[in-house]
């Protein structure tokens, strides 16, 4: 049960977004990978209304947290009717339908637990979203976990709720709109399908951050609070934070661990060179702003071809042989 809590409150980076949400911007596809990091810290999410500041300066990176999105199986449709995306994250699974005005959550498979909303799948989104928007939808199915099965009915209220600057780290984005979800949702045995004498509680409450230059949040959390009392579990609290690779780092943090690797030109049209001891790194990593791994090179050669890439911004992060924590920096492709 407490894993079913928490994937559902993870699920909710999934809405991403710039100023307003757009089907066409912000819809996942399938195909895509999303490369996030956990954060060390506790995320701020008091601010709140238009123009404000959300103050996040103390956090530090974690570990690596992968997300994918592929086209449901057969077998996915079957279990999930109507799903057409899939996303894998943590190693849980979560199931959504979309279409032309909106995301849809139809269920979310954990290593111990299934809930299924087929019988009446919850909005996750509606497009196009902007400050201010707020939507409340009814959500409805069944749930089996390793000690109970049975129905499930609630609410899923998603917001934008904020806007203003985002501080993260020592970075600084402008023009962040923030999304808050908050699955709140019932639980009942198998045959009281009048809904009349629930067991327990699930509520997920859930905040994204989003910027005009990425798809996905540069920031995302999670809180779980489950109670099932026959199952001896009382509001028990679970707490999630995670944010896109390499945003909690700005140039100059970038810059401070690079010691004696430098890179060269910044901007760059068809190479990027190193200088320094570059005998002691193997690889290096160019991503996306939006963490997305896009081409991996030898460094032996010192340096990089960066010609076939569109002009953007970048960041190239170099390991070394020995194992040590990679450096990393931003450069521009002209």
């Amino acid at each position: 049960m407490k894993r079913i809590l928490f994937s559902m409150l993870a699920a909710s980076g999934l809405c991403t977004a710039q100023t307003t949400i757009t089907k066409a911007f912000n819809d996942p596809v399938a195909g895509e990978t999303v490369n996030n990091v956990t954060i060390n810290g506790t995320v701020d999410n008091s601010a709140t209304g238009a123009n404000t500041t959300f103050n996040n300066a103390s956090l530090t990176q974690g570990a690596a947290a992968t997300t994918t999105y592929s086209t449901p199986t057969t077998g996915d449709v079957t279990t999930f009717p109507s799903s057409t995306l899939k996303m894998v994250s943590s190693g849980n699974t979560f199931m959504y339908k979309q279409s032309t005005s909106k995301l849809e959550i139809t269920g979310l498979i954990t290593p111990d637990a299934t809930l299924n909303l087929s019988a009446n799948n919850g909005t996750f989104i509606s497009y196009p979203a902007a400050f201010g928007y707020t939507e409340t939808d009814q959500a409805q199915g069944t749930f089996t976990s390793t000690t109970a099965n049975g129905l499930c009915k609630g609410t899923i209220n998603v917001s934008a709720d904020a806007s203003g600057t985002l501080i993260l780290g020592s970075s600084t984005y402008p023009n962040v709109l923030r999304i808050k979800s908050v699955q709140n949702f019932s639980l009942y045995l198998p045959n009281d399908t009048t809904f009349m004498f629930p067991i327990g509680t699930i509520v997920n409450t859930a905040y994204s951050y989003y910027d005009s230059a990425h798809k996905f949040p540069l920031l995302s959390t999670t809180q779980v609070i489950i109670n099932v009392p026959l199952a001896g579990i009382n509001n028990q609290t679970t707490n999630g934070a995670q944010a896109l690779n390499l945003t909690t780092l700005s140039t100059g943090d970038l810059t401070a661990r690079k010691k004696g690797l430098k890179i060269y030109p910044n901007p760059a049209q068809d190479f990027i060179e190193f200088k320094g001891k570059t005998e002691n790194y193997s690889t290096a990593k160019i991503y996306s702003l939006d963490g997305k791994l896009i081409k991996t090179s030898d460094v032996k050669a010192g340096k990089v071809q960066i010609s076939e890439l569109p002009p953007a911004a970048y960041f190239i992060e170099v390991s070394a042989k020995d194992n040590k924590k990679p450096e990393a920096s931003k450069f521009i492709k002209k």
